[in-house]
C-alpha cells in the first residue's frame, strides 16, 4: 500500500467534509456538522485563513486527514490543536493515523509551539487506546461550553 501525507489543498475539501461528516456519524452528531463547502473552503484556504490539514492519500484516494490551527493558552503560550483527525473505516489498523498523528506533531514542534492539544471522547475506546501509545495525558473534570448562531443571535 502506497501511503503519500502531503498538505491538504482547495480541491480536497469537498472529501475533507465526507470525512467530517464520518466522524460525525461515529461520534453519534451527524446533526451537529452545518458548516457548508463554502465556508469550509474559505476557512482553510480564503482571505482569512483559520485551518491547516494534512491529508494521507493511498494510491491517489484520501483515506484520512489531521486538520488543525492554533490555539493561544494564556496559561500556556502558542498550542497546536488538533481539531479533527480521521482515517476512514476500510483504511484503520493500516498505520495511516501513526503517520499522520506523528506529522502534525512534528508540526508542533517545527513551528516552536508550546504543545498539542485535541479532544477525545470518553466512550471511544479505540482513540483513548490509541493516544495511550504516545503517553498523551487525557484530562479529566472539564466540561465544554458554546453557543450555537441562533444563540449568539440572542445575546
Amino acid at each position: 500500500m502506497n501511503i503519500k501525507l502531503r498538505e491538504a489543498v482547495k480541491e480536497d475539501c469537498v472529501r475533507l467534509l465526507e470525512l467530517v461528516n464520518e466522524l460525525a456519524v461515529y461520534e453519534k452528531a451527524p446533526e451537529e456538522v452545518t458548516v457548508t463547502l463554502e465556508e469550509f473552503v474559505d476557512a482553510g484556504f480564503g482571505a482569512h485563513k483559520v485551518w491547516n490539514a494534512f491529508v494521507a492519500e493511498v494510491d491517489g484516494f484520501i483515506a484520512g486527514f489531521a486538520i488543525y490551527y492554533t490555539r493561544y493558552s494564556t496559561w500556556k503560550g502558542c498550542r497546536l490543536y488538533l481539531e479533527d483527525f480521521i482515517v476512514t473505516e476500510a483504511y484503520r489498523g493500516k498505520g495511516i493515523g501513526k503517520l499522520l498523528f506523528e506529522r502534525v506533531i512534528k508540526e508542533a514542534k517545527d513551528k516552536g509551539y508550546n504543545g498539542m492539544t485535541w479532544q477525545v471522547l470518553d466512550w471511544n475506546e479505540p482513540a483513548l487506546n490509541f493516544y495511550s501509545k504516545y503517553d498523551a495525558q487525557i484530562e479529566a473534570g472539564w466540561l465544554n461550553g458554546s453557543f450555537s448562531t441562533e444563540q449568539l443571535s440572542k445575546k
